[in-house]
């Protein structure tokens, strides 16, 4: 289903991150020039676009932010990057306000290597950044999922451990991207939440613009709280590639999901693009949608709505 925006509001929202804030709850995107922020009272209701909300002077391609709130703050992390500088040059930077809307002027860099995607949740071991780099040692290169823990809010710590990485072909990104038989793979996007003694990581695969671009998950069973000793087992349909989410007789490009539980009920909060393309949406055609989630013994299913 898709979210409704007020004015008729005729705007992309890649990456939709929805989170619940002060009186009411928030959506923060993806955006070149800044990230565009959204607020309703419900989930369900009108949302009204609230504007860019965190940029920096000299700095463009806001990707992926997340929200995270504590002790009367709320902290925006997203990565960026110069201008002029090429796709390898985007660091994940945090800012922090005392309004969900910011302004977030303030940036501070977290990793000075290519790292995109971030998720931070607490534990009872402490704070935990999952975020993505790349990696080229190895069979499947390209980009995969890391957990690495925070000292507080605006600061890692510790190494970062990997936790999800490519397996399957459907997950390339491009192929001979940078030398001549040398496919580059994509898992992004990291959700991580935890449900009745399961522990799971939702990712999208592959590139936002290819028939495979998915939402695809990994699962523990382990209620142990120092995220970087859990071991995330995929979820496969016996050793096979098994999306939960994918392109579908309506949409295409499904993927980026955050979550929520709203009345006791789960929701995946994604972007995906209409396969008929909107007449007035120009450019980045990926849009704000949601669905019911269920969960039960490390198996997600998803419901349309």
């Amino acid at each position: 289903m898709k979210i409704r925006f007020t004015n008729n509001h005729i705007q992309a929202q890649p990456d939709p991150f929805m989170c619940k804030v002060q009186d009411g709850w928030a959506i923060y995107v993806t955006g070149a020039e800044g990230v565009g922020a959204y607020y309703c009272d419900s989930p369900f209701g009108q949302w009204q676009y609230k504007g860019i909300v965190c940029q920096k002077e000299g700095y463009r391609e806001y990707w992926a932010p997340c929200m995270y709130y504590e002790d009367g703050f709320y902290y925006l992390y997203v990565s960026c990057r110069e201008t002029g500088t090429e796709d390898a040059k985007e660091y994940l930077y945090v800012a922090k306000s005392d309004s969900p809307f910011g302004p977030f002027n303030e940036l501070k860099c977290l990793c000075d290597c290519f790292s995109i995607d971030p998720h931070v949740v607490r534990t009872d071991a402490g704070l935990y950044l999952w975020y993505c780099m790349d990696r080229t040692e190895t069979h499947r290169v390209g980009t995969r999922i890391f957990v690495q823990k925070m000292a507080d809010p605006m600061t890692l710590t510790g190494t970062a451990v990997e936790a999800v990485k490519p397996s399957f072909d459907e997950e390339i990104f491009m192929c001979d991207r940078f030398q001549p038989g040398q496919h580059w793979h994509t898992i992004e996007g990291p959700f991580w939440l935890q449900v009745d003694g399961w522990q799971y990581v939702m990712y999208s695969g592959a590139c936002y613009q290819n028939d495979t671009y998915h939402i695809g998950y990994a699962a523990a069973k382990s209620t142990e709280p120092d995220l970087t000793k859990v071991v995330f087992e995929k979820h496969t349909d016996h050793g096979c590639f098994a999306p939960l989410m994918t392109k579908n007789r309506v949409e295409e490009g499904v993927g980026h999901n955050s979550v929520i539980c709203y009345e006791g009920q789960y929701y995946a909060v994604y972007h995906a693009r209409d396969l008929d393309p909107h007449p007035l949406l120009t450019g980045d055609q990926r849009t704000a949608r949601i669905c019911k989630l269920h969960f039960q013994d490390g198996i997600i299913t998803a419901e349309a709505m």
